[in-house]
């Protein structure tokens, strides 16, 4: 290929590139006669007449009809067309050349997938691609590019017949028909470096000696053959004494095995019955019983025979010839072979018969009876019988068995039963498996809640069953049915009524699609608790029921109400403390005037000044401090006008009086009493004459009891709501409702204890406490579902086993199961039946074994006489022969089987024909062999067997030749010393395997015990004295050393608990509040991580929530002002400049006012009053003006040009020389920040996710507040932006989740695997978890050892070994064709590759099937072929090569690996060279293969020469090593051969770069060795 590929390239004239413009000849006639229209011109000046114009035709249409197959129409356009290509008219073209329009075409139908599809053809031998580059490469590197092709054809499945492409092509586009492909470069023959010489042909005078070599690795794609595998060289040795024999006896093949002719068998017949009359006549007629056994052995006889019609053994005869040669091989007379004894020409032998079956029975019915998309096709199967087992024939019997695909036939094939799977209910949702081992609430898990896991059981049912369902239909049955008995009777408890046809579960092995998830995080909704408002203040004297005002006793009431939305408890706001306080009190009244405003003191009569008058505003308040009608008012006391004085000129004045301060006591008793206080102070001084005088100090303050009631206060205090107990009184529901998001059914009732209660003290009477506000005591409520335990159907039951076990007396059961899909609840029936039962299994059928039965060997069948009547012992009819004998198969208990039984279960057939002998008067006769004698225990003692001489070979001198004929043997005793040594590694620790689960049920799930006390095991291995592996037994061991071992268990993180809250960071407005908790432990052993660690506050884990604080909490209360104290006293007048102050305390403020007076860092220093200020006195006359009023309120936004104001109101006129009335109102303008502030909200940042205290993980809340926040950064009261209206569209909550730490779950161990060796010392059991839930969150990880392993017990390996091959004996010849033999022998290894076996009795080996290197045909014989003294002949075949790959760069092409091995040729007599055969060299493709590379070695110099030699990339030379190199004094002759040789050797170590003629492999007539320098 690569020679014609290279000629054509070089031979391309544009190889050198041709000249611009000129064009060879040839290529120039080339391309004339390629031209378009060329022909054509040829043609036309052919016909005379041009042709311009060509009918042409478009692709064909899609297939139409009305039926599937052949009998379509396909259509396709036709038109006629200039030669130019433009379409013209029909006319214009021939009509009897018009193509066809339309055809008979295959219509394909989706069906037709089934019965075609593309029969895909070999790929070819690769192609070389002709190179576009003109020159190929010096040196092949990779190899060259071809491509190979291969046929595809669309076939009818069936029948395995051609069919049109476009059927398969409707279906799937036709496969590739070429690729790409590359043919290697060239791989030389390479061979092993040569052997050392053998021993001389002859001991004396001259002969030869040779040396050979086998091949490594064959020539492939095209590369040189090998060269010779034999080297020879004369040697010489000492001159011979005698003649040389020239002459060998020569033992020819045996004939192939022939019957006597019908002559020879009627005759020895004739000699036979001759013989049987001359037996009968010396025996006279036996009696009854006698007789009746000679009946049963002939009918037990004739049964055998019919019972051995298997076997048609026939005993024929084989001769060979004997002859003499000479040394040349040329044959001679018998006479010059001179030997005493002949060698045997004939022999028994049974004739060989193949193997007969019957013919093919029917195809069984198709597998799958059923149609199933997944796997469309079962199989069917139809089988023969053997007729007539094969006898002396290697060939074995043909598959007696034959499968096939199939589909089911039919018109109506019902759909496979498909399977899918069904889970249980969930559980109920558990929190306490996210626990960590440090929590608190481990002893407490009944009020958790947030994050849980829950689990359900999974199951496999047939999916195309009656499904799961509920029937709505049955319901509304079943509530008629309630409904109508119920008329007269209490009403029914109701139940959600589901109808549920559950599959029964089947084999979990039958579901394959993924399987659902057991388990599931969940989530407890947490109880709300409940939040309330502070106390109101405490409200007026009320009555009871202002509806009904009865006697004279009323309450004080005071109120809180709830602030957000309470869950949990049962019902609602239940778990709320109470909402409502009352203490009793007199002269109750419903409605009351309540003074608004004061009005101006008006003197009486006219006047300007003196006594007067001041009005009250009033309005109507109900008790809550309400506005009302003011007609409800009507029985109320009006307030009457209030004195005052209007100060005349002259007059003191005094300022109005303060308001009340707050009550000191919220109530009276015998040692406290409520007091309230208000005061005024003087404005101006009387004057000396005339005028009114100031009061004296005590009348400047005024002091009134209040909260007067006794401090006795009762509430009404409720217990928790009780259960719900259905409620005979009202009707039930027709339909079911929904109660907080649940099912319900049915109408019930709750009740509750109601009880006063007297704070401080306890219960009390229930009049004590207002009983129209009494809270409910009984409530409706409505009852959840009532909920059935529901269970599937059993299981059917599994199967009892089907085949027995010998030895196995164990009781066989058989059970069955069913699973919980619905748990009870809420009252419905409970799951009383049980979930599994068994049943013991029918008694098993008796154990079946088969063996063979041997019969009695027939008599032994000598050659016909006709043939052996010129041999010794001829006449008297002795000598070697064959017998026969009768097989047949029993059950163990002896009764009959069918043949093919024991052909299964019985064995390898034992042997039908044997070698027999009827012995000569000559021959030596003896016993069979004694058993051998008993052992005494002892090591080294030895056991005997005997037999003796029997009949008249005891006379005989050669019989009592013991060397020949030994009558003793000997055999040592089997030794007790043994010796247990451990092997292997220790295994892992394992646990103590508890209490399985119980099968069924629901699973839960917990920590499962991983850690704790185990056991780790080594295994023992039990030797005898000769280092041979026995049983372990025999060392009183168990198999094993067993360790106490601990897992440790894993300890979770710990951490504090938590710390206290903080105080809030702000004292007004939102501030946040941290907790936080340190790390008190570090995880290990695959505990719980701990949380990620808080660098800034170095604290595990904390939590920041916002906090508010009221910026109103904590007040300034100022006193009044003092008397403006005058520091220039004119005591005249009593009047000028001074200073006032007065006392400002902080206090606590609460619903009744300012109380207690608290440290002053708690109020807001900014906002503190001023304690003193300057002031003027009016003097006598001068006009008094009062307090200076509020300031205004600056106009939003602030600016400096809007203004703010207040006033003050004239108090005392003045006299005519008196000052007069100042300007009453003072303006400023409005300065940001000043007087005047922006208000604005701001939100705080969300706090972290808040879970309720009784939860781990799960959904949570994040808050966060609103802040009123002054523009110069100052947080506010609330108040001041709510009163502007501002928007708040911020939520103020948000869900969050905290992930839950869920433990990493593991399943059971799975049971221990069978053992990975069957034997040895390396087997292990491997047992494996998988992991049923992975970890998340901070949850415990998944341990890392999911496999176990523990070492087998050691058991002995035994196996049948050959021994080695005997010489090849040829008996009493000297050549030709002979036997060697060869031994097995049982012995022992421990399993490993680099043990040697030892040889054990064989009594070990009988429990093992007799199969050698796979293969069960034992060979211990075979012929083999003696070569006569100057024969050329074929070496034994060499060991196959390693498996060598086809690789380039170390890396593999792909094209397989390929093994070799070769015969070198032996040649004994120079001149018979020419009678060689070839060497021959055998290969075939292997697996596993390997890389090889071959690489130059070279010694060191010494002197002027060193070694050189070719070696493979795994360390073998493929040279001998033995080449050097001479610088000096090499003759010319030697040099010329030395440079061959090294060529020759190159080719094994280097690609050629030609492709060589592939050599004759035939050995040339004579290569001496070159002084054994030189190796080929």
């Amino acid at each position: 290929m690569g020679l014609r590929a290279r000629r054509s390239a070089s031979g391309s004239p544009g190889a050198a590139g041709p000249r611009r413009g000129v064009l060879p000849l040839p290529r120039l006639l080339l391309l004339l006669l390629l031209r378009p229209g060329a022909c054509g011109a040829a043609a036309q000046g052919e016909a005379g007449a041009p042709t311009l114009y060509l009918w042409k035709t478009g692709p064909w249409g899609r297939c139409m009809g009305d039926e599937c197959g052949p009998g379509g129409i396909q259509t396709r356009a036709v038109w006629c067309a200039h030669v130019e290509g433009w379409t013209t008219l029909h006319t214009n073209c021939k009509p009897a050349e018009r193509p066809s329009n339309q055809q008979i075409c295959f219509k394909v139908c989706d069906w037709h997938k089934e019965l075609y599809d593309w029969s895909l053809g070999p790929w070819n031998q690769c192609q070389p691609v002709i190179s576009k580059s003109l020159e190929k490469p010096l040196e092949c590197i990779k190899g060259e590019e071809g491509i190979q092709v291969r046929e595809i054809t669309c076939i009818q499945k069936e029948k395995d017949i051609p069919a049109e492409d476009i059927i398969c092509e409707y279906f799937e586009p036709k496969p590739l028909l070429e690729q790409a492909c590359l043919i290697p470069c060239q791989q030389d023959c390479i061979v092993s470096e040569f052997s050392a010489w053998s021993e001389c042909s002859k001991t004396c005078g001259s002969g030869l000696q040779h040396r050979t070599r086998h091949v490594v690795a064959p020539p492939q794609f095209g590369g040189s053959g090998c060269p010779n595998l034999t080297e020879f060289q004369v040697c010489q040795s000492s001159p011979c004494e005698d003649e040389e024999s020239m002459y060998s006896l020569h033992v020819g093949p045996w004939s192939s095995c022939s019957m006597p002719h019908a002559r020879q068998v009627r005759q020895a017949r004739r000699r036979g019955k001759n013989k049987e009359r001359e037996k009968d006549r010396g025996k006279g007629v036996k009696d009854p019983e006698a007789r009746e056994l000679i009946k049963k052995k002939r009918n037990r006889n004739r049964q055998n025979r019919q019972e051995n019609k298997y076997w048609d053994i026939q005993i024929g005869y084989q001769t060979r010839e004997v002859m003499c040669t000479n040394k040349t091989g040329k044959a001679a007379d018998l006479s010059f072979c001179q030997q005493e004894k002949l060698p045997t020409t004939f022999q028994s032998c049974v004739i060989t018969k193949a193997c007969q079956v019957s013919e093919w029975s029917e195809w069984s019915p198709c597998s799958k009876t059923c149609h199933d998309t997944a796997s469309p096709k079962g199989t069917r199967v139809r089988t023969r019988i053997i007729r007539q087992f094969p006898i002396g024939s290697d060939k074995e019997c043909p598959e007696l068995e034959e499968k096939e695909p199939c589909a089911s036939q039919g018109d109506v094939v019902a759909p496979c039963a498909t399977y899918g799977w069904r889970t249980t209910e969930w559980t109920e949702c558990r929190v306490d498996p996210l626990l960590s081992q440090q929590d608190k609430r481990r002893g407490n898990q009944t009020a958790l809640c947030g994050g849980g896991v829950q689990t359900r059981e999974v199951y496999c049912v047939q999916a195309n069953e009656n499904l799961l369902s509920h029937l709505n239909t049955h319901k509304d049955k079943e509530e008629n049915k309630y409904q109508s008995t119920s008329k007269s009777s209490a009403a029914p408890f109701l139940s959600i009524t589901f109808e549920i046809t559950a599959s029964k579960p089947v084999d979990l092995k039958s579901c394959t699609g993924p399987v659902p998830n057991t388990t599931q995080l969940c989530h407890i909704p947490c109880p709300i608790e409940c939040e309330v408002s502070p106390w109101s203040a405490w409200g007026p004297c009320t009555y009871e029921n202002c509806n009904d005002q009865q006697g004279k006793k009323g309450f004080k009431l005071r109120k809180r109400r709830i602030t957000n939305e309470p869950t949990g408890g049962s019902g609602g706001s239940g778990n709320c403390p109470h909402l409502l306080e009352a203490i009793p009190c007199e002269e109750p009244s419903c409605y009351e005037w309540k003074a608004v405003r004061l009005g101006d003191c008006e003197p009486d009569n006219g006047k300007e000044c003196g006594p007067g008058t001041q009005v009250q505003e009033v309005v109507c308040i109900n008790s809550d401090g309400e506005e009302v009608d003011r007609q409800l008012c009507r029985d109320a006391i009006f307030p009457i006008p209030v004195a005052c004085y209007a100060p005349c000129p002259k007059d003191c004045v005094l300022s109005m009086w303060s308001a009340w301060s707050s009550c000191s006591h919220t109530c009276s008793g015998k040692t406290t009493e409520g007091k309230q206080i208000r005061a005024r102070s003087i404005l101006a001084y009387a004057g000396e004459e005339g005028g009114a005088q100031c009061p004296n100090s005590s009348a400047l303050q005024e002091v009134r009891s209040c909260n007067e009631h006794p401090c006795t206060v009762y509430h009404w205090q409720t217990g928790p709501w009780g259960q719900c107990i259905e409620d005979t009184s009202v009707s039930s529901f027709n339909t079911t409702t929904t109660w907080n998001g649940e099912a319900s059914c049915s109408v019930g009732m709750q009740t509750r204890k109601v009880i006063c209660v007297r704070v401080n003290v306890g219960q009390v009477g229930p009049k004590k406490c207002p009983e129209s506000l009494r809270p409910e005591t009984v409530r409706p409520c409505l009852l959840p579902c009532r909920k059935d335990c529901i269970v599937t159907p059993y299981s059917d039951w599994t199967s009892c086993p089907s085949s027995c076990k010998e030895g196995d007396s164990g009781v066989r059961k058989q059970s069955r199961h069913r699973v919980i899909i619905q748990l009870p609840a809420n009252g419905g029936r409970d799951c009383t039946d049980p979930l599994y039962e068994e049943k013991v299994c029918e008694a098993p059928q008796v154990c079946q074994s088969y063996r063979w039965k041997t019969h009695k060997w027939r008599r032994c069948q000598l050659v016909p006489w006709s043939v052996r009547q010129d041999s010794p012992g001829a006449q008297e009819g002795c000598g070697p022969g064959r017998q026969a004998r009768a097989i047949t198969c029993r059950k163990q208990d002896g009764g009959p089987a069918g043949i093919h039984e024991c052909l299964w279960y019985a064995g390898p057939v034992p042997a039908l024909t044997q070698a027999c002998q009827i012995p000569c008067q000559d021959d030596c006769q003896f016993t069979s062999w004694s058993k051998f004698s008993s052992c005494n225990g002892d090591c080294g003692a030895v056991r005997t067997r005997k037999r003796t001489i029997v009949g008249k070979s005891k006379k005989k001198e050669k019989c009592k030749n013991s060397h020949l004929y030994p009558l003793i043997e000997t055999q040592y005793c089997p030794c007790d010393k043994y010796n247990a040594q451990p092997v292997g590694n220790w295994s892992d620790c394992i646990l103590p395997e508890g209490k399985v689960e119980a099968l069924l049920g629901v699973k839960t799930q917990g920590d499962t015990k991983e850690c704790g006390q185990g056991y780790r095991y080594q295994a023992m291995a039990c030797y005898d004295q000769n280092g041979r592996l026995v049983e372990t037994s025999r060392c009183n061991s168990h198999g094993y050393i067993e360790e106490a071992c601990i897992i440790p268990c894993p300890s979770d993180c710990k951490l504090s608990e938590w710390s206290n809250w903080s105080r809030c960071s702000k004292s007004c407005g939102s501030g946040v509040k941290v907790r936080s908790k340190w790390l008190r432990e570090k995880p290990y052993n695959g505990g719980r991580p701990c949380p990620k660690l808080d660098h800034v506050n170095q604290a595990q884990v904390y939590e920041v929530v916002p906090c508010h604080s009221d910026c109103s909490q904590y007040i300034w209360v100022p006193e009044p002002w003092s008397i403006c104290k005058v520091t220039f006293v004119n005591m005249r007048d009593n009047c000028g400049e001074g200073v006032q102050t007065r006392k400002v305390r902080c206090m606590q403020n609460t619903a009744d006012g300012p109380s207690d007076h608290v440290e002053d860092y708690l109020c807001d220093p900014e906002e503190m009053p001023l304690g003193s200020r300057e002031c003027k006195l009016p003097c006598p006359e001068d006009c008094v003006i009062s307090e200076w009023g509020p300031w205004t309120r600056c106009t939003l936004p602030c600016n400096q040009s809007s203004f703010r104001q207040r006033s003050a109101d004239p108090i005392r006129q003045p006299a005519d020389e008196g000052r007069a009335c100042p300007n009453a109102v003072e303006k400023e303008p409005c300065n940001l920040n000043k007087n005047c502030f922006h208000y604005d909200y701001n939100v705080t940042d969300w706090s972290t996710c808040q879970l309720s205290e009784k939860a781990v993980c799960g959904n949570g809340i994040k808050t966060r507040m609103l802040d009123c926040v002054r523009s110069d950064g100052k947080s506010v009261d609330l108040k001041y932006c709510e009163e502007l209206g501002l928007e708040k569209n911020w939520p103020m909550n948000t869900s969050c989740v905290v992930e839950c730490p869920v433990n990493c779950q593991l399943s059971d161990w799975s049971p221990w695997s069978d053992c990975s060796q069957t034997c040895g010392l390396t087997g292990k059991m491997i047992r494996r978890r998988t992991v049923t839930q992975p970890f998340q969150g901070d949850g415990r990880p998944c341990p890392a050892l999911m496999e176990q392993s523990k070492p087998c017990p050691v058991k002995p390996c035994y196996q049948w070994q050959y021994g080695q091959w005997s010489l090849c004996q040829v008996q009493d010849a000297q050549c030709g064709e002979g036997t060697r033999t060869r031994n097995i022998s049982c012995v022992v290894s421990n399993g490993s590759a680099d043990d040697f076996s030892k040889v054990v009795d064989e009594e070990f080996c009988t429990d093992i099937e007799p199969i050698i290197d796979g293969n069960k045909k034992m060979v211990l014989e075979e012929t083999c072929t003696q070569p006569c003294p100057g024969d050329c002949y074929l070496k034994d075949w060499s060991s196959w090569s390693l498996c060598q790959l086809t690789c380039v760069n170390g890396e593999d092409l792909g094209f397989g690996g390929i093994q070799v091995r070769s015969r070198a040729v032996i040649i004994q007599e120079l001149e018979n060279q020419h009678l060689c055969p070839e060497q021959v060299l055998e290969t075939k493709s292997c697996n596993d293969g390997q890389c090889y590379e071959y690489k130059w070695m070279a010694s060191a110099w010494k002197g002027s020469s060193r070694t050189v030699w070719c070696q493979r990339s795994d360390g073998i030379n493929v040279t001998d090593g033995r080449l050097k190199t001479w610088v000096y004094g090499v003759a010319a002759g030697a040099f010329v051969l030395l440079i061959f040789i090294v060529s020759m050797i190159y080719l094994a170590c280097k690609k050629p770069k030609k492709p060589q003629r592939r050599q004759n492999n035939r050995l040339k007539p004579l290569t001496l060795a070159y002084d054994g320098d030189a190796d080929m």
